[in-house]
């Protein structure tokens, strides 16, 4: 395992903005949990699962997958054991 990939100013960067999405929809989530009809705040909700999804995407491309059973694909050999896991950081 190369782990002066997962200890660069970049390897941070990202995993952060990863974090501040995945906040911001945690967040929202809580408030739509007692305001469900609230239009604005889904619409918010609605572009963050997006703007996730294209975190993501971009992330598991450079760095690995972020979870494991199904829920991001793999590399070869399996890249899941290859690459220190988010909490590991």
């Amino acid at each position: 395992m190369n782990l002066e990939l997962f200890q660069t100013p970049e390897y941070h960067r990202d995993l952060r903005q990863l974090q501040e999405v995945d906040f911001v929809l945690l967040e929202l989530n809580l408030y739509l949990d007692t305001h469900p009809g609230d239009a604005q705040a889904i619409q918010q909700f609605n572009h963050y699962v997006v703007e996730r999804k294209k975190v993501a995407d971009a992330f598991q491309a450079r760095y690995g997958p972020l979870m494991n059973f199904g829920h991001s694909a793999s590399g070869t050999p399996f890249t899941w054991v290859e690459t220190p896991w988010p909490w590991q950081i």
